[in-house]
């Protein structure tokens, strides 16, 4: 609609105002040209026929060249107003005094739309040369030329721009719909596309065409797309799992709540059941804890406090914390450290707390009568520290899950009664926001290893 707008604005501003101009330059370029051959002629003649050397029709008889080629019509007038000769009618030059047809035309100059009657018929572009000699008045050169040449030349250009125009404007018109195609096309195809993904949609299936702009960003798109749909079904089990995590302990509380409050268990064993209540309460702390220190992480508001400490006195005050339940399941910490002391850039308190959940895993997922090892070992400007069990392993297919929020192995679910599933997404974030790698190494029924590195202190 704007292309056809404009395609009618512009011929309607060139035949009109285009055109007004048009005439207007062609009416100066003769009225320059009338006066030239006004000045030539009365430059080249009145000498030679105010001395006597030439006639009047001898004159008239060299205008008409003028009058045929230029279409120039040239009029010698006296003093009086009288036409003496005239170039379309040499022999016969019309008897008419032009004061008494208009007695102010030979006062002017120059007189456009000219009608005089009797003589002109149509209207007439003129131009009035004063003729003196030996400073007298002796008579007028007067020449006309028809307004219809000036107007029949202005439609003629008008024409033929016209004519270049509409070759012009189709071929334009081609090229918009070119542009239309590459560029409109495949952005109302990405309009569609983000309004489907918007509702949901993520299985729309966006092809890329176009310039290489729009191919990129169909291809960004359609990853965005990707990981919403990901984003989207990890919030879905997001939701199932805290919520199965949330509704058992909380079961168990509300159970034995009312089975104590109505008679039900015997005041000599309320005891071993509020001991239950306090710990399924203790599992929910945790799980709450757990995903406050997540969501810290994912909004990027938990600062560290890196401070330069001894690695190996850490681990060491760690596996202190486990002694009990290493001793109820017989299960030995060997301790390996490649020097005496080693000494690492990070947040205590955050390193502390991913040798806790990886040290507790460990023992959780280990044989009775086994041994587990911790090491340290210096590599360039890292630090490797491992925990390794020889426990149950884990299955090829959960590895790469492991780092999930709430995900339990099958095998973890009968063993891991009490945890949350939080312990590895909250060591992997912390390892990750230090910029520092976490990686697994597992074989089912053979064992686990957790390795990751930390910044070694400068000298």
């Amino acid at each position: 609609m704007c292309y056809l707008v404009a395609v009618l604005a512009v011929f309607m501003l060139l035949n009109t105002y285009g055109m007004n101009l048009l005439e207007n330059k062609l009416k100066r370029n003769q009225t320059n040209l009338l006066f030239k051959e006004a000045s030539l002629i009365a430059t080249e003649y009145k000498g030679n026929f105010y001395k006597g050397d030439k006639t009047l029709n001898d004159l008239a008889q060299q205008f008409t060249s003028i009058d045929s080629y230029l279409n120039i019509r040239v009029w010698i007038v006296n003093k009086d107003g009288r036409i003496v000769a005239d170039s379309s009618n040499v022999n016969h030059p019309p008897d008419m005094n032009l004061y008494d047809l208009d007695p102010d035309f030979l006062n002017m100059t120059l007189s456009e739309n000219t009608i005089l009657e009797g003589l002109l018929y149509e209207p007439m572009l003129s131009v009035i040369h004063r003729v003196d000699y030996n400073f007298q008045l002796r008579g007028y050169i007067v020449l006309h030329s028809p307004m219809r040449d000036i107007e029949d030349k202005a439609t003629i250009y008008l024409d033929v721009v016209n004519i270049c125009f509409l070759i012009f404007f189709p071929f334009l018109l081609l090229i918009f719909l070119y542009i239309y195609i590459l560029t409109v096309r495949p952005l109302k195809r990405l309009i569609t596309a983000a309004m489907e993904y918007s509702a949901g949609n993520y299985n729309y299936d966006l092809k890329a065409t176009g310039l290489s702009e729009y191919r990129d960003l169909s291809v960004a798109l359609s990853y965005m797309a990707d990981e919403i749909s990901k984003l989207d079904d990890y919030q879905k089990k997001f939701v199932a799992n805290i919520s199965h995590d949330f509704r058992s302990p909380l079961t168990s509380i509300k159970g034995y709540a009312e089975a104590i409050m109505d008679g039900t268990i015997p005041s000599d064993m309320q005891d071993k059941y509020l001991g239950i209540i306090v710990d399924e309460t203790d599992r929910l702390n945790k799980l709450t804890s757990g995903l406050l220190e997540l969501n810290r992480f994912d909004t990027k508001s938990t600062l560290l406090d890196i401070v330069s400490f001894d690695i190996n006195q850490i681990i060491k005050k760690t596996a202190e914390s486990f002694e009990g339940v290493c001793r109820s399941k017989k299960i030995t910490l060997n301790l390996i450290f490649s020097a005496t002391s080693t000494y690492v850039d990070a947040d205590i308190g955050k390193i502390q707390q991913v040798l806790y959940n990886l040290i507790d895993n460990a023992i959780k997922f280990s044989h009775n009568n086994s041994e587990i090892k911790v090491s340290t070992e210096e590599k360039g400007d890292k630090v490797f520290i491992s925990i390794k069990d020889y426990g149950i392993g884990i299955p090829r297919d959960s590895i790469k899950k492991i780092w999930d929020r709430f995900y339990k192995t099958d095998s973890s679910r009968g063993k891991d009664k009490k945890g949350t599933g939080l312990g590895l997404s909250i060591s992997r974030e912390i390892i990750q926001s230090h910029n520092e790698n976490i990686n697994v190494i597992s074989t089912e029924g053979v064992g686990t290893e957790f390795i990751f590195t930390l910044a070694k202190s400068g000298d």
